[in-house]
């Protein structure tokens, strides 16, 4: 698959004043339409928008720093109502919504042990939910259509797996177009802010630092070319925004995400939030970032 698109933004990120107003708020909910049960929940509260690097598959059956920072979100954070996240393994050519009331867990890995091909993460889909995303992107001019049978990837289920173990949230995927960058990921994110006012929790599954040729299985070193991609990232999350949008200009950054749809996952839940907070940074195999970032 291409990976489009190696050219400087030219465009100014939006600020918080130009995310959607709240006359594009989205429809109503059915209250027929079964939820958890959010009787522990302010009517007020306000949920955050959330960044997961998700790793290699096996993240689902690891007891690591990362999967006990994943329990304790999902442990500290106000029940949600619904899930709305975008994964780097669901690329399409156009913007799509998964609809499918009982999404399958898809196994789309090869190569590692079998207890991972018996993984099942029953959360059930969304499709009011997933409509009603569908007609107000549409509305605003972003073309989109629903998929109805599209499953739950790793980069779905394998953080959730932690998160919310009982797998009792709906879930309600959205793709990664082939064609966006990552201002094009920011401004969606942006669109569906609002979504946190009404007890959503938006997520980005990707990885802070992506690059399979550096991976070191067994090693406990720290690549530092990768961990000063970190450093410098982090400083423009929360200090220049529209810095953070160009992040190609990073010297060698190729070295880091030799192709983008593991970052921009990032981009999506920092246009949803805004200001970012660091919930847990580590690096696995010599090159993977596991950070996790909350955006509020």
């Amino acid at each position: 698959m291409t990976h489009p698109k190696n050219t400087a933004l030219t465009a100014t990120a939006p600020s918080a004043e130009q995310q959607p107003s709240g006359s594009h708020t989205l429809a109503p909910i059915s209250a027929a339409d079964a939820w958890p049960d959010t009787s522990t929940l302010s009517k007020h509260a306000k949920l955050p928008a959330l960044f997961l690097s998700h790793g290699a598959p096996s993240l689902a059956t690891e007891q690591s720093a990362t999967t006990s920072a994943l329990a304790r979100i999902g442990q500290n954070l106000p029940v949600p109502r619904a899930i709305v996240i975008m994964s780097a393994h669901w690329q399409s050519a156009k913007l799509e919504i998964s609809s499918n009331p009982q999404p399958k867990t898809w196994h789309d890995f090869s190569g590692f042990g079998a207890e991972l091909y018996e993984i099942q993460y029953p959360a059930a889909g969304h499709p009011l939910l997933a409509e009603s995303l569908a007609q107000q992107l549409t509305a605003r001019g972003i073309t989109c259509r629903l998929n109805p049978m599209r499953a739950s990837d790793h980069g779905v289920w394998a953080p959730l797996k932690h998160l919310y173990p009982e797998a009792t949230i709906p879930i309600v995927q959205i793709s990664l177009p082939q064609h966006y960058d990552s201002l094009a990921c920011y401004q969606l994110g942006a669109q569906l802010a609002r979504l946190r006012d009404e007890q959503i929790l938006i997520i980005g599954s990707g990885n802070i630092t992506h690059n399979l040729q550096a991976l070191r299985w067994q090693a406990d070193s720290i690549d530092q070319s990768a961990n000063s991609f970190k450093i410098w990232l982090l400083k423009q999350l929360k200090t220049d925004i529209p810095s953070a949008l160009d992040w190609q200009r990073y010297p060698n950054y190729k070295d880091i995400h030799p192709s983008d749809e593991h970052l921009l996952p990032l981009f999506f839940a920092l246009g949803a939030g805004q200001r970012v907070s660091v919930i847990h940074q580590s690096m696995a195999h010599h090159s993977l970032g596991m950070d996790i970032y909350r955006f509020d």
